[in-house]
């Protein structure tokens, strides 16, 4: 055999073996507090959320911080205590504590004492005022044109424009929740109902280097036409809030480094600096933000005809077989589901896959008080 064909088997032998994950090795192996918080103006609760990070390589779960005493405190020395609703979660009273523009606000954590408590402290943050959202509205994306030029494929940008005639908020975040309705194309019981999401993506502006507090045509969200979304209605709340200059630095940098390196509910990288730090040890590092913001909301609906849609209910995706007969015999499977049965002649169309019989697999059958008063 020639030194050439020896090369070659050498070489498919090893892009054929089997390739293992690497894991590097970190001095980092203490999981840190991670602390997500915000207060606002608004009527309502304020929540905390504190949990532990988790080394690299390890399998991410929830990790919460339970037994905490949590308080914030503002600058006129009021001390509002926080209560634990659920494990990790921590939230104001809403008849007692509420966030008021131009005050100073400092998160306060103590964690269980029963197992060596140690103290956290917030750097103090002002709310700043935030103006209200002058408009949320939509355009028709074109995604792929049909032979005739018109298009065959259609998406859905979704715009905000804002602006501050007093030029006091000069940075600016933004989170949305989305909530649309939905449609079983079968004759079953449960075949409308709606489905919310909130956003995971990080949405911030700075409007310092430009020559007006003005936001044209912002994209806050892109809804693709390989979704339900756009089906029937969908509607879209954009929450707008202020932020001082160190809270944009943050999100800015956290923003480039889960473009980078996925979500915004992956691990933080310890990267990214806090303004929460520990009483005890200077030198521990604590991840996420104590949050401060002032906030503004509009909410918008949208019930128009999109081209090439993928449906998510389609025949071939949904019906499994076709059993001929006034009733359905015994076959192989016994779990199916009816979605539709004709007496001339009798045949049923089945299916395995309970989501396609029963919308409330996904979402509810009961629509959102907003939906119905709109």
């Amino acid at each position: 055999m020639s030194l050439k064909k020896n090369t070659i088997i050498i070489l498919l032998l090893l892009l054929n073996s089997c390739i293992t994950e690497f894991i590097p090795k970190t001095k980092e192996t203490k999981e840190f507090l991670v602390v997500e918080g915000l207060v606002t103006n608004q009527n309502g609760p304020n929540t905390i959320k504190l949990s532990r990070s988790f080394p690299l390589g390890t399998k991410n779960t929830s990790n919460p911080v339970t037994g905490c005493y949590v308080t914030i405190s503002d600058d006129l020395n009021n001390v509002f205590d926080l209560t634990e609703t659920d494990a990790g979660k921590y939230i104001t009273d809403s008849s007692k504590f509420w966030g008021k523009i131009g005050r100073f606000y400092t998160l306060h954590i103590r964690t269980n004492p029963s197992n060596s408590g140690y103290n956290y402290e917030s750097l103090p943050a002002q709310m700043i005022p935030v103006p209200p959202i002058d408009s949320v509205f939509y355009s028709k994306v074109t995604i792929q044109e049909g032979p005739d030029g018109t298009p065959s494929q259609e998406g859905c940008q979704v715009y905000l424009n804002a602006h501050d005639p007093n030029s006091l908020c000069k940075f600016y975040r933004w989170e949305y929740s989305e909530t649309w309705e939905f449609h079983i194309p079968f004759p079953v019981p449960n075949r409308i109902c709606w489905l919310s999401t909130n956003s995971d993506v990080i949405n911030v502006k700075s409007t310092v280097a430009l020559s007006a507090d003005k936001i044209s045509m912002y994209p806050i969200n892109y809804i693709s036409n390989t979704t339900d979304r756009l089906s029937v209605e969908y509607s879209i709340l954009v929450n707008q809030y202020s932020l001082n200059e160190d809270e944009y630095q943050y999100w800015e940098k956290l923003q480039n480094m889960t473009e980078q390196v996925g979500g915004l509910y992956d691990r933080i990288p310890s990267a990214v600096p806090s303004n929460i730090y520990s009483l005890d040890d200077p030198n521990e590092k604590v991840q996420g933000y104590f949050s401060v913001s002032a906030s503004s909301s509009k909410r918008i609906f949208i019930k128009d005809h999109f081209a090439g849609l993928v449906n998510q209910y389609s025949a071939d995706k949904c019906v499994a077989d076709t059993l001929w007969g006034s009733a359905p015999p015994q076959i192989p499977n016994p779990i199916y589901w009816i979605l539709y049965s004709s007496q001339m002649p009798p045949y049923s169309l089945i299916t395995y896959s309970k989501g396609c019989y029963d919308c409330t697999v996904r979402g509810s059958n009961i629509p959102p008080d907003f939906w119905n008063n709109k």
